[in-house]
Formats: C-alpha cells, structure tokens, sequence
C-alpha cells in the first residue's frame, strides 16, 4: 500500500510540474508596439526595393488595432525575381548574433492573412531556416499559400521540430512568376502556440 502512494505522489508531482512548465503562447506580432512582439521584419529578401510594409495598418484588421499591410510591386529592382521578409531576434540577425529564443513546447506557429484581391500566392510561410553561428536549430513551414480576401487562420505545425533556438521566427517568401502584377497582403495575430 506504501509503494502505491508512494507511486501516486510522485506522478502527482510529475503532473504539476509538467503544467508548471506548459508552453503558453509565443508572440511575433499582435498589435504594433505590443510589449510581448518578441521579432523584428528587419529581414528584407530578394527585391527588396520591391516591398513597403506597415506594421501599424488599422483598417479592416483582423483583431485589435493594427495588423501588417505588405505590398509587392514586382518590378525586379534588384534582379532577384522573388522577395521575402524574416521576423528576427535581435534585428537583422543573419545567424552572426546571439539572440535566439527556447520555444520547446510549442506545436504550432498560427497567423491570419489575406489579400487584397485574393489569388495572391505566397510560395512560402516558414520559421527557422536562419544558418550561421548562431542559425535556428530547425525549421518548418507551409506552401504554396493562395490567399483569399478574407481573413483566414493558417498553421505550421512544430511536431517533431527542434526549438531549441529560433531567431528566424517567421518568414514568408513569394515570387514574381507567381504573382506577375505584385501584391498587397496583410497579416495579424502570429503566434507560437
């Protein structure tokens, strides 16, 4: 009888500690100046000269005040054919900088986009990926994702994804061929969850 309360106490102990140190959330951008945003869009890819981004639009946002309104103009400037943007920790950091975050225990990175128009094809939505010293310890990721002009909620799932480490905390990626006229997307509530 002493064995098996033994036994029961300690995977009590087990249970609390593991809700002790549940994963709770995550965030990339919520709203524009949000104390939790933990990355920076400071990492232009591509034709840079391509994009312009407003991490303070208010119109018709998914949630709360602001969301993210990029536009793709697709014109080449820098000869890349494609563009792209990663959310970094800290700014800027190609891999040369410490400054990644321990997010084990997160299943899922989810966001909400949309288009404009709707059909714009966004070749990639990813986390990690991030090479060097300092590179992500893995990465994940979904596409081709054709957009509506609705809002809608999209998922990379982290399952069996090292997060030891990310400072590529997310990233998306389009291309020309893809979307020949250019673009403009927005983008709200990223989170790893």
């Amino acid at each position: 009888m002493k064995k098996k309360a033994l036994f029961l106490a300690i995977s009590f102990a087990f249970c609390l500690f593991g809700m002790a140190h549940a994963f709770e959330g995550f965030d990339v951008y919520t709203d524009r100046w949000a104390p939790n945003n933990h990355f920076i869009p400071s990492g232009w890819m591509g034709d840079y000269n391509d994009m312009s981004l407003n991490d303070g639009w208010t119109e018709d946002t998914y949630t709360g005040k602001t969301c993210i309104k990029i536009t793709y103009l697709a014109k080449s400037s820098q000869g890349a054919g494609w563009c792209g943007i990663y959310w970094q920790n800290p700014a800027n950091n190609w891999g040369s900088r410490d400054g990644g975050f321990d997010l084990t225990g997160a299943k899922a990175v989810t966001f909400w986009a949309r288009g404009e128009k709707g059909g714009e094809v966004i070749n990639e939505f990813k986390i990690g990926g991030i090479t060097g010293e300092y590179g992500d310890s893995d990465s994940a990721g979904i596409g081709p994702v054709v957009l509506t002009n609705d809002w809608k909620k999209y998922s990379v799932s982290l399952d069996g994804v090292d997060l030891s480490y990310i400072s590529g905390g997310f990233c998306w990626s389009a291309s020309r061929s893809n979307n020949p006229e250019g673009f403009t997307i927005y983008l709200d509530d990223i989170t790893y969850e």
